[in-house]
């Protein structure tokens, strides 16, 4: 079975490095300077006890990849880019690759389910970094994250049980999960409070906005008869990777902002939100004000926590009197 991890930084990077490093074949699709410096020198992979470097093969689009029988293409870039890569992997591999949805968010799975036949889904507990062009960061090691996978919507087959034992075998915590959705959902929930550290900045203690997300987001679920693993099974499944997290530079969001990328994925964590509260007349007040302020971040390039709590609180009690004036 070859890999082709389809958006190497950090998360798709860390993967497809630990795979490479225990004798899986991989191919890594990255871009840019990233892409660059990997064709030129190798990947670089950092972690607490040293850093290695491996001659992992990159190339820049699927179309560079002969695609053929036992390939599987892991989707690890951020969910606002999903599409257009799908677009492009369908162009290059046929709709009967087996892609496998290795990011946060519930929509990624239902972008692929329409182009092809065996989508499967993985929820993902590593944290990674992206440092530099080239070169990837495990914070945690030897065992760097818990990656369950399962098919969507839902069961496990033999192809969910093969790519756990690889990821088992490569150094992570994989299990095959017959209602990976459930927990991609529970996910979900500690996903929508990123957008607080990516605002407001890190270390800003802001517990009434994260919980009123979180609590918007449940109310959300509830009303559309969404079954979610809760916070007490979650909290149990990364037990053993969040101990390691006291020194991470900031979550993906944050990363997003930090990088000046000039996208960032709340559209598919908060806006997943949105859509359901609009869908089934909940209000969510708090997750389109981060919502929208987070996207103005990430457009003009600001630094990540350049938006004061206080006026965090004014944006989101000016959305909540907007829904009450409407309502």
């Amino acid at each position: 079975m070859r890999y082709v991890i389809y958006g190497a930084g950090a998360v798709g990077g860390v993967i497809g490095a630990k795979l490479f490093m225990h004798g899986r074949e991989v191919v890594l699709i990255a871009r840019g300077e990233h892409l660059r410096a990997i064709q030129a020198n190798g990947l670089r992979l950092q972690h607490p006890q040293g850093e290695v470097l491996l001659p992992v093969p990159a190339v820049g689009r699927p179309s560079e990849i002969e695609f053929h029988a036992g390939d599987v293409v892991f989707l690890t870039m951020k969910a606002q880019d999903t599409n257009a890569a799908l677009t492009d992997l369908l162009a290059a591999a046929g709709d009967q690759v087996p892609v496998v949805c290795c990011q946060n968010g519930v929509d990624n799975e239902r972008m692929a389910l329409r182009l092809f036949e065996d989508v499967y889904g993985v929820c993902v507990f590593l944290p990674a970094g992206y440092l530099e062009p080239g070169l990837v960061d495990a914070t945690v090691w030897p065992v760097s994250g818990a990656l369950d996978v399962g098919r969507c919507p839902e069961g496990v087959d033999a192809l969910a049980e093969a790519i756990a034992g690889d990821l088992t075998g490569a150094g992570f915590i994989s299990r095959p999960e017959p209602k990976i959705l459930r927990l991609k959902y529970g996910k979900l929930l500690h996903n929508v409070q990123n957008v607080v550290q990516a605002v407001c900045g890190r270390g800003v203690p802001v517990p009434d906005l994260a919980a009123r997300l979180q609590s918007e987001a449940e109310a959300c679920f509830a009303a559309a008869g969404i079954d979610y693993a809760g916070t007490e099974e979650m909290s149990r499944r990364s037990a053993d990777i969040d101990r390691f997290l006291a020194n991470r530079s900031g979550n993906s969001t944050w990363q997003s902002l930090a990088r000046g990328a000039g996208s960032i994925e709340v559209d598919y964590l908060n806006g997943e939100i949105v859509l359901l509260g609009r869908l089934h007349n909940v209000p969510t007040p708090a997750n389109a004000a981060f919502q929208r302020l987070a996207n103005e971040m990430a457009r003009q390039r600001r630094e990540p926590g350049s938006v004061s709590v206080e006026e965090m609180r004014r944006a989101v009690a000016a959305r909540e009197a907007i829904h009450t004036a409407g309502g």
